[in-house]
């Protein structure tokens, strides 16, 4: 399918597309700003609100929404020393140091500005490398996505390297779960309990809603009830006596070396699967303090700090979705709710996705520049009245989240079955989240399970009861994936024996 750039250019400057991208920002940034309310949290609930939308309008509404929340979380980090989401804990370090010395509008500044070239750093790269590597994909058979679904899977290591066997544990739960439907060889229900609704297995949204977003519902009501136990920062700063403005020249040019630096790493790490927006954040503040002259003064509030983690997090939001349009295979927890809206919408990740709707696809892509711009007006004008939202009772924010679980849920098919399956994953959530297990294993398992099944049952069928191992090897992007997927398991388990070495050592 050719891409028509009239067409492109029309669909993104379309007024309906135009007030999306503004209201998911906006959305995002109070998500993102609301200390336990996080990225994926908000992408899962308003999932359901872009079935009735044009495909190219829903993945508007949800990338401007993770983009918006990848910023929001700087906002609470500097000015109640709280990350509203996880990726902006590295904010927090010279953020909230900058506040306290009464340069809570620096560090805003600073926080907008690096976060919006890091958004279209990312964003960019996502624009040219996407389509080649979606060509790429077409090379593509079973023996590939097999592995490709192990190589997602390595993700758990990670994401779980402080608890690899319960990260496992979730895992394998989420496996099973995607196994629950039809034999795809035999065409006998499996774990369906006798309950016709499961005849085509669980419904991906649904169980997604209810792992991200009722266990924070739940830790919300608690928190209420233990008010005690409530850690929310009172301001460091006037919101009135806050100015914030656009950097001047010489500073971003003094700045360039970070912004660009810390952009790098963070598409970088955002491609990674399962590495996600924090350590893209910490990973850039570090190398931004080894390459300083000054690193001694790295959390004690210097901008320095702010514009590297933002840089990193912000980049990272496009780079997670190079893998996820091309390959199907997630690059954050955000990406894998993304993919299962692709999926509602008809839409298979992979070179059929850029060939057969590449207008859909590239007006999301240049609609991202849009958000980034509408974060900068946002962040620069409103950024300090934002986080008067985090003085709204828990428990109204609580009853809110709830009501538009049960709507988003119903809306997917009009069946409170689908409502029944959110709330019993919701639960399971909660669990997890009581006993230190991760929920992004279980949603990579339902994602990727069926895959890696499906693949391996026509890898069998198609090897004529050849050596699987060598079927393999002999393929040279088989090759490749075996050895990414051996390196990506050993990776975390090299780091802790480093760690421990170093422990002994000193």
């Amino acid at each position: 399918m050719e891409v028509s750039i009239l067409s492109v250019i029309g669909g993104v400057f379309k007024l309906s597309n135009l007030l999306i991208a503004a209201g998911g920002v906006l959305t995002g940034i109070i998500f993102g700003g609301l200390p336990g309310f996080t990225a994926a949290m908000g992408v899962a609930i308003l999932l359901p609100l872009t079935f009735g939308m044009d495909p190219a309008t829903g993945l508007i509404l949800l990338g401007s929404l993770f983009a918006g929340a990848m910023y929001g979380g700087s906002i609470a980090a500097i000015l109640i020393n709280t990350p509203g989401t996880p990726s902006a804990a590295a904010t927090v370090l010279d953020g909230y140091p900058m506040c306290k010395k009464g340069l809570a509008g620096e560090a805003l500044r600073e926080s907008v500005f690096a976060s919006f070239l890091g958004g279209i750093f990312g964003v960019t790269v996502l624009l040219l490398f996407a389509p080649p590597l979606a060509r790429i994909s077409l090379m593509f058979g079973p023996p590939e996505y097999f592995l490709l679904a192990l190589f997602g899977m390595t993700i758990i290591a990670t994401i779980s390297e402080k608890a690899i066997f319960k990260g496992l544990m979730a895992g394998v739960f989420g496996m099973f779960v995607g196994t629950i439907g039809m034999d795809p060889l035999l065409g006998i229900p499996r774990f369906t309990m006798g309950i016709p609704n499961l005849l085509d297995g669980v419904e991906l949204v649904p169980a997604m809603i209810g792992l991200f977003s009722i266990p924070e519902t739940m830790e919300m009501i608690r928190r209420h009830v233990h008010p005690e136990e409530d850690l929310r920062e009172t301001m460091c700063a006037d919101l009135r006596n806050i100015k914030i403005g656009f950097p001047k020249l010489g500073h971003i040019i003094k700045f360039i070396p970070i912004y660009i630096r810390s952009s790098i790493i963070g598409t970088i790490v955002g491609i990674l699967p399962g590495a996600g927006g924090s350590i893209a954040s910490f990973m850039a503040y570090n190398e931004t303090k080894r390459a300083s002259k000054h690193p001694e003064q790295f959390g004690t509030g210097i901008p320095e700090g702010v514009a590297a983690a933002e840089s990193a997090n912000n980049a990272m939001s496009a780079g997670a979705m190079i893998p996820m349009l091309t390959l199907g295979v997630p690059g954050d927890s955000v990406a894998a709710i993304m993919m299962g809206g692709l999926m509602v919408h008809g839409l298979q990740p992979g070179a059929e996705l850029f060939a057969r709707n590449a207008n859909v696809v590239y007006t999301f892509i240049i609609a991202l520049y849009l958000a980034n711009v509408f974060m900068l007006l946002y962040g620069t004008f409103f950024a300090p009245y934002f986080t008067l939202v985090t003085k709204t009772p828990r428990h109204y924010l609580a009853a809110a989240v709830i009501l538009l679980t049960v709507m988003g849920s119903y809306a997917l098919q009009g069946s409170m079955f689908d409502v029944y399956v959110m709330l019993a994953f919701g639960g399971i959530g909660y669990l997890m989240k009581c006993y230190g297990f991760s929920v992004i294993p279980t949603v990579l398992g339902i994602i990727l399970g069926p895959l890696a099944e499906n693949s391996l049952n026509t890898m069998i069928a198609i090897s004529h009861g050849q050596n699987l191992l060598l079927f393999i090897i002999t393929r040279p992007i088989s090759l490749v994936l075996l050895c990414l997927t051996l390196l990506s398991v050993a990776f975390p388990f090299y780091r802790r024996i480093k760690e421990s070495r170093m422990k002994l050592a000193h």
